[in-house]
């Protein structure tokens, strides 16, 4: 449309210059120049109004164009993974033999107008309805990927050591499907190695929360042969209460694992977990409910369970510790640090275990309790808790301790 706007332009310039007899006073109402005039009428007379069409200076060269089997490996990663930007689709086509830098990445993408995020889903959704393929699509996913997003800025860093030295838990708020109900995912990352463990719930409560911590987190540091040493959550009343009543603070004192919490009013200070919620909505969630219409949460989680084996074992990472690796590589590359600093002496030694200064432990009375049911030993001291006590414990205590 455009061009052919430019087209009528130009051959309104010379046939104004012969209705008028003179060309100087064309160019000056029409503004352009006499050079322009007679360049303009040199293309006219030789090639007719089809070469009055703009022609760039830039003149590409072919030669430097990748492969078209390349460009159609790119154009086809842009549909599979539309989150990822053109630096790790650069680095996970190298993983497939293809090489290609980024640079190359985004102009291919540009060829195929899906330079952004928000490009390569609008490709997608048009694929999937040239496909005949269900969509689903709410208004409130529709505002969030018109929505700016604003970047998150992390004010000083979290301390770890090795894996096991921090755990970082949070609630993300998934959405509401028809049928099912509001979905809430329970997110566990290791800040150190940023292995990630997420399950959904129906519910954000105390119960779910600890469900999330005996049901995945604790077999899993289990099976590494590595104790979780401490958990930094926010000031949410999934997490925080009074331990004699409270669910979490209840297991955590039962597993001996300490309680950080996050300053009031900064979402930031677990900064791990918030990013980690954009890269599962971008990456997982943004794409999955596109693609497939779901029934119920188990439908959900299975699916989930899936992008958590690629997450880890799969999707390089550009964190601290991590250095280009995967989250399950860096584990067991630096599983011997947290063997070598003996942190299982904790659970073992009495005299070794301190409790957390920011997580209230009950009164003194309680700690021998405490003990014995981590170690497996002394268990009429069991019986001397206090009822509300020990009828947590039976609620959230599915596994045996011996």
């Amino acid at each position: 449309m455009n061009e052919s706007k430019l087209i009528k332009t130009k051959l309104g310039l010379i046939t104004l210059a012969q209705k008028l007899g003179n060309v100087s006073e064309a160019c000056k109402i029409m503004g352009y120049s006499r050079d322009s005039f007679y360049r303009l009428k040199e293309l006219y007379d030789e090639g007719g109004e089809f070469a009055l069409q703009e022609v760039s200076r830039r003149k590409p060269n072919h030669k430097n164009r990748v492969d078209p089997r390349i460009e159609e490996a790119v154009v086809e990663f842009a549909y599979q993974y539309p989150a990822m930007g053109q630096l790790r689709a650069s680095n996970e086509l190298r993983k497939q033999g293809i090489s290609v830098s980024p640079c190359g990445v985004r102009c291919i993408w540009q060829r195929h107008d899906m330079e952004t995020f928000v490009k390569r889903l609008t490709a997608l959704e048009a694929r999937l309805s040239q496909s005949g393929s269900s969509q689903v699509l709410t208004e409130a996913q529709l505002i969030a990927l018109e929505r700016k997003r604003e970047k998150k800025e992390a004010f000083g860093e979290i301390e770890t050591e090795h894996p096991g030295y921090l755990g970082a838990q949070d609630t993300y708020y998934v959405g509401t499907i028809k049928g099912v109900g509001r979905i809430y995912q329970q997110t566990f990352i290791d800040t150190y190695c940023k292995t990630a463990i997420a399950k959904l719930y129906d519910g954000k409560t105390a119960i779910t929360a600890a469900d999330m911590l005996n049901d995945k987190v604790i077999p899993f540091y289990e099976e590494q042969g590595i104790p979780l040493l401490r958990m930094l959550t926010d000031r949410g009343t999934e997490y925080c209460g009074k331990p004699a009543y409270h669910h979490y603070e209840l297991y955590l004192q039962v597993e001996s694992i300490d309680h950080t919490k996050t300053r009031a009013r900064s979402p930031q200070t677990n900064g791990i977990c918030e990013r980690f919620h954009r890269t599962i909505q971008e990456e997982f969630y943004s794409v999955a409910f596109r693609k497939k219409i779901y029934h119920n949460i188990d439908e959900l989680q299975n699916d989930l369970d899936q992008w958590l084996e690629y997450y880890n074992h799969d999707r390089t990472h550009s964190g601290k510790y991590c250095f280009g690796k995967t989250p399950y590589q860096t584990l067991l590359d630096s599983k011997h640090l947290a063997l070598n600093k003996q942190t299982e002496t904790l659970f073992v030694n009495p005299s070794t275990f301190e409790t957390s200064s920011e997580s209230d432990a009950g009164s003194a009375e309680e700690q021998p309790a405490r003990y014995s049911l981590v170690n497996g030993i002394d268990r009429e001291a069991v019986q001397s808790l206090q009822p509300p006590i020990l009828k947590n414990y039976e609620l959230i205590n599915s596994r045996s301790y011996t």
